[in-house]
């Protein structure tokens, strides 16, 4: 007799995630901006909140959202360039929300409004 279990849940529904992250197509030469507006849009259209910066994004949602947003930009990407890069770095705090903006409030308050912050 074969028993059959169900797969492991690989997300936490309840966790907010921040997770930054950062595309990088290979072999589509020095200007890529057009290709990175195309995964800002995606991002965008998400509804998620997200931070572009110059050399990374942020984005804030549960697990499955986030990842699911940076899977389809890293996909959309791979359509146009011969081979692509992505680089995330996940932040999970149980319980907390609207750390996208409260991380850089809290060293304002220490630092003062005159920070240059993403």
């Amino acid at each position: 007799m074969i028993v059959q279990s169900s797969p492991p849940e690989i997300f936490t529904a309840e966790i907010f995630m921040l997770a930054s992250f950062s595309i990088i197509p290979i072999g589509e030469g020095e200007e890529l901006k057009e290709l990175i507006a195309k995964a800002v849009s995606i991002i965008d259209k998400s509804g998620l909140p997200y931070k572009l910066g110059a050399m990374q994004t942020t984005i804030e949602g549960k697990q499955e959202e986030v990842l699911s947003v940076i899977m389809k930009c890293h996909n959309e990407l791979l359509k146009d360039a011969p081979r692509v890069l992505t680089h995330i770095t996940i932040d999970d705090r149980k319980g907390a929300e609207g750390r996208l903006e409260g991380k850089v409030s809290d060293v304002k308050k220490i630092l003062g409004d005159h920070i240059n912050h993403e």
